[in-house]
Parts: structure tokens; sequence; C-alpha cells
């Protein structure tokens, strides 16, 4: 019997993408990233970090990729030594008027206006050009590649999930603290006992589902 191949570990993020736009076009550069376009309940959030080169946090990747302790001990570090930081949201009733892409182009274009400083670039986490008030640069796996992407993924994680938890106080029962919207048994069989609350994404199809039991 073959004993399987260990697998790589991936490569952390570099600010080499960063670098290559300063060289060839200046600055500043901003990278953006979302958090949220999957779950039942709740907005989407986006953010948008520019960094320092010269004084870049250790330890930036993925927020996936981070415990939620680290995630919130970086979130302070960049907020604090960043050049500029911007975080935006798109609401329930935005997502469901205008569907998740656009909401979340949304999101990403307040994040992007909120900062202090204006890019002249975005690096934007996937492959999407959204229509941002700077030039844009998609990058397919941005949050795994580029430094600010990185950045921008955690700010946008840590808060919509505290936006959740604070959901979870003005809606209790559905679990929004711990799963923070998405999909899971919990959240479920919330949904089954109480029904969708105004949380809720009405225009996903496990929602519409159930709102259209109700109404017959």
């Amino acid at each position: 019997m073959t004993a399987g191949r260990a697998k790589s570990p991936r490569p952390s993020p570099t600010f080499a993408l960063e670098q290559a736009v300063l060289d060839a076009d200046g600055g500043p550069v901003c990278g953006v990233d979302e958090a949220g376009r999957g779950p039942w309940a709740g907005p989407v959030s986006a953010a948008a970090v520019i960094l320092n080169p010269d004084d870049i946090p250790a330890g930036l990747n993925d927020s996936k990729a981070l415990t939620a302790a680290r995630r919130e001990t970086l979130e302070v570090e960049i907020k604090a030594r960043a050049v500029a930081w911007g975080v935006g949201f798109a609401s329930v009733e935005e997502i469901d008027q205008m569907n998740i892409l656009h909401a979340t182009g949304l999101a990403m274009r307040r994040a992007v206006e909120a900062l202090a400083a204006s890019p002249a670039t975005a690096l934007v986490d996937g492959n999407y050009r959204f229509n941002l008030p700077c030039e844009v640069r998609p990058v397919v796996g941005g949050d795994g590649l580029s430094l600010s992407i990185a950045a921008a993924s955690i700010l946008a994680k840590t808060a919509r999930d505290r936006l959740m938890i604070e959901l979870d106080a003005v809606y209790p029962g559905y679990g929004f603290a711990g799963h923070k919207g998405y999909n899971a048994p919990v959240h479920q069989k919330a949904l089954q006992t109480f029904g969708p609350c105004p949380a809720h994404r009405r225009t996903w199809a496990p929602i519409r589902a159930l709102l259209e039991t109700t109404e017959t």
C-alpha cells in the first residue's frame, strides 16, 4: 500500500502584489474583502485596508485560517498600524432588493469610501470587478496571496461576527451568536420552531420556502 503524499503547507500572503502596483502605477493601494455572502441571515460586510509597508502586523492571513481570538488580536493591530481602514455593510433588505452580488459590491464601496485616504487601486478578493471609486484589480484567492486583502478579510469577519452577536440578543433563540447566520442544525431547528425573523434574508431559498408555507 502506497502512503499518501503529504500536502504542502499553503504559502502565507505577501506584499508582492501591492508592491507591483505601487511600482507600476503608484498608490495608495488597498485590499478589499467581504464576509457573509453565504449565510441565511444578517448583512454582508466588507472591509478595505491600506497597509503601511514598513509597519505590517505579523501573522496576517486569510481570516478563515485564523482562530476567532487571533482575528480579534489582529483586528486591533491592523486598525492601529494601517495607513487607513474602512468597514461597510449592506443590509438584509438591500440583499433581498438587489441580490447578494450587488449588495456585496455596495458594502465594498462603502468600505472604500470610509477610508481616511483615497486609494488609487483596490486589490479585491475574487474574480468579479466590482464598481468601486478607484481602479479595481480582482485577485482570485487574494486573501491567501495579498497581505492587504488578508487584513481586509479579518476586519470584515470580526465586524460581521460582532454584529451577529448583537442580533442574537435582539432575536434570541436562533443561535446567531454561534453560527453567525449560516446553515447549521440549530439554525434549521429554530426556523422550524419560530419561523424567520427580520434578520433573515427572505429571498434565500430555505427562508422563502418557509415563508410560502406559513402564508398558505
